[in-house]
């Protein structure tokens, strides 16, 4: 699954009881008729993907949908669903960068002629 959408706040890392459980958030709101706001977690490892990154950004994040059952004291079950995400990319480097030679113009190249020769069809059928 995958989430798209503008940067809106990236939290910092925290981190949890003794074995060092680490978590991070980013919220990122969608472009589209009725924005939402959804809030994914990073953990462990992967809470430094979001160190490249800036609010603003335009982000794809590849998510992993978790859902968990909790019994609180009082005997009631709870549902709990989490988005985890493992994966993020910046959409604008998608965008044709520098590195790209432009086109040459219109005019450099020889215009086709003779459409109706039958030996400009090389294709076998």
């Amino acid at each position: 699954m995958e989430v798209q959408g503008k940067v809106k706040l990236i939290g910092d890392v925290q981190t949890f009881g003794n074995n060092g459980f680490r978590k991070r958030e980013v919220v990122v709101v969608t472009e589209e008729q009725y924005p939402q706001t959804i809030m994914v977690e990073f953990v462990q490892d992967k809470t430094d993907l979001l160190n490249n990154f800036n609010v603003g950004q335009d982000v794809k994040i590849s998510i992993n949908l978790r859902g968990r059952e909790w019994t609180n004291p009082q005997g009631e079950t709870k549902y709990f669903n989490s988005l985890q995400g493992w994966r993020i990319e910046n959409l604008q480097s998608n965008a044709p960068s520098g590195n790209v030679p432009p086109a040459p113009p219109a005019d450099q190249f020889e215009p086709a002629s003779d459409f109706e020769d039958e030996d400009h069809d090389d294709l076998p059928f």
